[in-house]
């Protein structure tokens, strides 16, 4: 029995700007296994992609990391592609992976699963109900929004969230991600109306505006931390929730939770890559704000 459980396809990541072309691993399980697999709990990755990337996975079991591969004909490949502009971006997806099944995830017996679809088809209703039976499910909700046409990565709202959001115990949404589900602008309408539709406790996140949880009970506002310096934002959202799910599960409140979860994605955004530090810069992090609370009282 594993305390986590992360299920979602590793891409291969084509970076492309103006000055350079680069590729990558990337995807919410790679993400949120770097930056969970330094804490003090029983993990494990289940992923699918072709041999022609295990390379990867060679990469990621040198850190320690249980892996599962599921082997695949194709590995997902995304091609991001930015002008001047780092905030315009252009994606394309030039291959697809096949679907996780139930099947393939009958053995595997963990307290939460964390699910980081990364397109719309890739994790079923049936698997997420299917994985509610054995443990705590959480989702990254940002993959049943994209939908491939044509290469092209087409905004979609998830048509089947009615269904599939009542077996959800923790979602996870960005702000842009919550008002296509919801159509609410106003954060705390969008969170108790996701909340209203069954999932359990709902993060919405803000970059650096910060977090809301919301329980059903209470809104728990999370403030940002303020990074030394703004290097690297991929894989933020994912590595707050390594943070986050890593708390809930060792006991903490959602506060708790949160606060330290804000704090582990600003030390990534504070360098490039994923995720390399431990739960002690976590701390020192939270304690050197407190200082600076403290001392501006």
């Amino acid at each position: 029995m594993y305390d986590i459980c992360c299920i979602g396809h590793i891409t291969l990541d084509k970076i492309v700007t103006p000055h350079s072309v680069a590729e990558m691993a990337g995807g919410t399980s790679f993400y949120f296994s770097n930056a969970i697999c330094q804490m003090d709990i029983n993990y494990m990755m289940v992923t699918s992609l072709a041999e022609t990337e295990y390379r990867f996975i060679a990469d990621l079991r040198n850190k320690g990391i249980h892996v599962k591969v599921l082997p695949g004909t194709h590995t997902v490949f995304f091609e991001n592609k930015y002008g001047e502009n780092p905030d315009e971006r252009t994606q394309r997806v030039f291959q697809k992976a096949a679907p996780f099944t139930i099947e393939q995830l009958f053995t595997v017996e963990a307290q939460v699963f964390h699910l980081g679809p990364l397109l719309a088809d890739d994790i079923s209703v049936g698997l997420i109900q299917s994985l509610s039976k054995k443990g705590k499910v959480s989702l990254d909700v940002q993959g049943y929004l994209r939908e491939v046409q044509n290469e092209k990565v087409c905004p979609v709202d998830w048509p089947h969230k009615m269904e599939a959001l009542p077996y959800i115990d923790f979602l996870k949404a960005s702000e842009h991600e919550m008002k296509v589900l919801t159509g609410f602008s106003d954060i705390r309408a969008g969170a108790k109306c996701l909340y209203d539709w069954g999932a359990k406790e709902v993060i919405i996140t803000m970059g650096s505006k910060g977090s809301v949880i919301y329980n059903g009970q209470q809104f728990y506002d999370i403030s940002a931390f303020t990074p030394q310096a703004v290097v690297d934002g991929t894989g933020c959202g994912d590595t707050y929730m390594a943070g986050y799910l890593y708390q809930r599960i060792k006991g903490a409140g959602i506060q708790e939770a949160g606060e330290f979860a804000a704090a582990m994605a600003t030390l990534n955004i504070e360098s490039s890559g994923p995720f390399t530090g431990n739960k002690n810069d976590v701390l020192q992090l939270l304690a050197e704000d407190r200082v600076k609370v403290f001392s501006a009282e």
